[in-house]
């Protein structure tokens, strides 16, 4: 469940909002001034704190930079019957995610609470995904190619270059996607991951873009797309050339304009995102046959990442195997097992056309079966060599 914190020196006001967001389901506290609400801010875990800006002692803006400090994930939204332009953009640029108006439209408050929790949970996975980053995924390699990916990554990631990942189904597209987002600028804020080969047609438009309540039959409400939760951020479009030719083009008309349009919307939503794009097709084969358009290529190709095929980078597979017997061992919480020179032998003369995760697999499978020390005979035995 949900638990949020309303600031408010207005005793009504945090009786209505309290009212209206236990009906939701939500878990509410309440804080009369700003003091009690860093302490409870400091005391609890919340996901969303309602703070009104003008209150005696410790008005909202000096809450929300005193909470900036506390390292803990929770998403404010700022309220006020004397805003201006100024103290909005002030509040903004200083965390806020919102910013509303009194008198209170209830309506406008649930979505808002509902965005921002959203907002919430994507910085929780990013945070779980950094520390999963940080130790225990890595790009393992030290072949030339590999090493070429990392200057790579090195040169483009704190640019805000758009960047194709080319390469067959599991060499590690997604994970260079990964290390080009937690390298640039944009590391703070979450990656959103669209799968565009996992999302049916008539549904990846309002996936990227949003819709509107009642645009279809199943809208029930209004909805954020990919590309508004990941302004200010990188939005990874995988398998990108499994996209409609209808999305492709407004996906291609918020590059150009950067500015997006809900569907059954007509309000258009200014969107400052950093494209990473992936596939395992050939796109400018895809052009030919009209499968995919060419200006769109143009536009997501600054850069080309040619992920290879872990047949094409063999010398690669002690290192990675060493690796992979260090996390499943940590994973079953079991003693790290040995492998033989025989057997990464045997290994590096497999054909691998599951690529990377396919090692990966087979390696877990050896780890299962075998004694401490991993021999050839245990490779040719559990795998289609023998």
């Amino acid at each position: 469940m949900a638990k949020i914190l309303i600031i408010d020196d207005e005793k009504a006001i945090r009786a209505t909002l309290k009212e209206i967001l236990e009906y939701e389901k939500y878990q509410v506290d309440e804080a009369q001034n700003g003091e009690e609400g860093l302490m409870r801010l400091v005391q609890n875990n919340y996901d969303v704190v309602l703070c009104d800006i003008k209150m005696p002692k410790m008005d909202g803006i000096e809450v929300l930079e005193k909470a900036a400090r506390i390292e803990k994930d929770f998403q404010f939204i700022m309220i006020s019957a004397h805003a201006t332009i100024d103290t909005a953009v002030d509040a903004t640029k200083k965390g806020a995610f919102d910013f509303i108006e009194k008198p209170l439209d209830l309506n406008r408050i649930l979505l808002t609470v509902r965005n921002a929790l959203e907002k919430s949970d994507l910085v929780s996975e990013t945070k779980v995904l950094k520390r999963k980053i940080s130790k225990t995924i890595d790009i393992v390699g030290e072949s030339k190619a590999i090493g070429n990916i990392k200057d790579t990554i090195e040169k483009v990631a704190p640019t805000e270059a758009r960047v194709l990942i080319t390469g067959e189904n599991g060499t590690g597209k997604e994970l260079v996607a990964k290390w080009l987002h937690a390298k640039s600028k944009h590391s703070k804020e979450p990656m959103v991951e669209v799968n565009c080969a996992a999302i049916p047609s008539e549904l990846i438009e309002s996936e990227l873009f949003g819709h509107e309540k009642g645009s279809f039959t199943s809208a029930v409400k209004q909805r954020k797309g990919k590309f508004e939760l990941a302004n200010g951020s990188t939005l990874f479009l995988d398998e990108i050339g499994d996209m409609s030719l209808s999305a492709q083009a407004k996906v291609l008309r918020a590059l150009q304009e950067n500015k997006i349009t809900r569907v059954g919307g007509d309000k258009e939503i200014k969107v400052d995102v950093r494209v990473v794009a992936a596939t395992n097709k050939d796109l400018k084969k895809a052009i030919a046959e009209g499968k995919f358009r060419e200006d769109l290529y143009h536009r997501l190709s600054v850069i080309i990442i040619q992920v290879p095929s872990l047949n094409e980078r063999k010398e690669d597979i002690p290192l990675l195997v060493d690796k992979f017997l260090s996390d499943i061992g940590a994973e079953y919480g079991s003693a790290k097992k040995n492998i033989s020179q025989g057997a990464l032998e045997a290994l590096q003369a497999i054909n691998w056309t599951g690529n990377i995760r396919e090692l990966r697999n087979v390696t877990e499978r050896l780890v299962i079966m075998c004694g401490a020390t991993i021999t050839e005979e245990d490779v040719k035995k559990y795998t289609d060599i023998g």
